[in-house]
Formats: C-alpha cells, sequence, structure tokens
C-alpha cells in the first residue's frame, strides 16, 4: 500500500468508526433522539465540558445509562485510537500539536506530581482515565502512557477499560439520583447538592495543589 493511502486510512479510521456509531443512533433511535445524543457527545468534545457534566445531563434528558456511558466512553476510546495510530501526525495538527509539545516537555514534572501514575503504571492510566478532575480522555492517556514508556496496545486497553467503568460508574450514580429526586424530591435534592459540593471540593483541592500554569 502506498504510504500516502496508509496514513490516510491510519488518520480517518477512528472518524470512520465514530461516524458508523452515530448512524446506528439514527437507526435505531427516533430522529430527534438520535440528534439529541449525538449533540452531547459533540458537546463533551469542547472543554470545558466533561464526564461529570454530560453524563448527568444525558440521564436528565431520559436516556439510559448504559446508552449516555457508552455513547461517552466511545469517545475517549477513539482518541486512544486516534493517538495510537498517528502520534508523530498529531503534531503537526495546529492546536492539538501545541498542547501535545507543552505536555511531553512538562512530562517529568506532570508525572512527579502524580507518583501514583508510575506506581501503578497499567492501573494507574485506567484511573487517570476514569476520574474526570484528573483532565483526562483518550488523548491525555495516550500521552501519559507514552511518558511511561507502555506499548500502544496495552494503552488502548488502559483507555478502554478506565473509559467504561469512568462513564458507567457516573452514568449509574447520575440515575440514582435523578429517580431519588423523581420519587423524594427533597431527599433527591439533598443527596445530588451534597454530591455536587463534594465535586467542587475535590476539584478546588485538587487545583490547589497544581502548580501554576499546569493544566
Amino acid at each position: 500500500m502506498h504510504p500516502t493511502i496508509n496514513l490516510a486510512l491510519r488518520f480517518i479510521f477512528p472518524f470512520i468508526l465514530g461516524g458508523l456509531y452515530i448512524l446506528i443512533l439514527f437507526l435505531f433511535l427516533p430522529y430527534e433522539r438520535a440528534l439529541l445524543l449525538s449533540g452531547l457527545m459533540g458537546a463533551y468534545l469542547i472543554p470545558p465540558a466533561g464526564k461529570e457534566t454530560i453524563l448527568p445531563l444525558g440521564v436528565a434528558l431520559g436516556f439510559p445509562w448504559w446508552l449516555i456511558g457508552t455513547s461517552i466512553a466511545l469517545l475517549d476510546i477513539l482518541a486512544g485510537i486516534f493517538m495510537a495510530l498517528n502520534f508523530e501526525m498529531a503534531y503537526r495538527i495546529p492546536l492539538l500539536g501545541t498542547w501535545i509539545t507543552k505536555f511531553m516537555n512538562h512530562g517529568h514534572a506532570f508525572l512527579s506530581r502524580r507518583p501514583w501514575l508510575k506506581k501503578f503504571y497499567f492501573t494507574g492510566i485506567v484511573l487517570f482515565v476514569m476520574f474526570p478532575l484528573q483532565g483526562s480522555g483518550g488523548i491525555g492517556a495516550s500521552l501519559v502512557g507514552r511518558l511511561l514508556g507502555m506499548s500502544g496496545r496495552n494503552v488502548l486497553i488502559a483507555i478502554t477499560i478506565g473509559a467504561f467503568l469512568g462513564c458507567y460508574l457516573i452514568a449509574l450514580g447520575a440515575e440514582f439520583v435523578w429517580d431519588l429526586i423523581i420519587a423524594r424530591p427533597l431527599l433527591g435534592i439533598g443527596v445530588a447538592i451534597a454530591v455536587i459540593g463534594t465535586v467542587i471540593a475535590v476539584y478546588l483541592i485538587y487545583r490547589s495543589k497544581m502548580p501554576e500554569g499546569e493544566d
């Protein structure tokens, strides 16, 4: 196969998989619901939206926990596939390449702030993807895996496990709270406030421990 064709196929392969998933959504869901779910997936790709916001929103909009969880997890996995196939090419993509260069240049400092990543290795990548407050995702986890010297295959497996576990846990929790709000409004709202407060507190503590200027 011609090298140019091979590069093109490697680049578009994750997008083809994502497109096929969107097509499946439109084939099996009502048009309006498929369009709304696709919009939520698109919103997940735009900072500062993350698992902790998109998944509860999807549950509140009536999507089953497993469907919204799978849809968002798939995006992290596709990002991991893209990085595994196109790491060198990613450096030349505007904005993304700049972010990758900055990330890799500060890699040792990044890992020194998160010693558990080096200590737990494979499991560390799984945890990195699971918890949204780590600013994680398929791209970030791929870079961390490379810094740790892991193979692309093992990084992708870790991303897949972490993405599904994290998304399913958050989606299930959101569905439980939402059902509680419907059945017992005051208790449900109290639980929701407690959860949100805890997430904000953890985020503020995490940010306070980060060196100035680190994303």
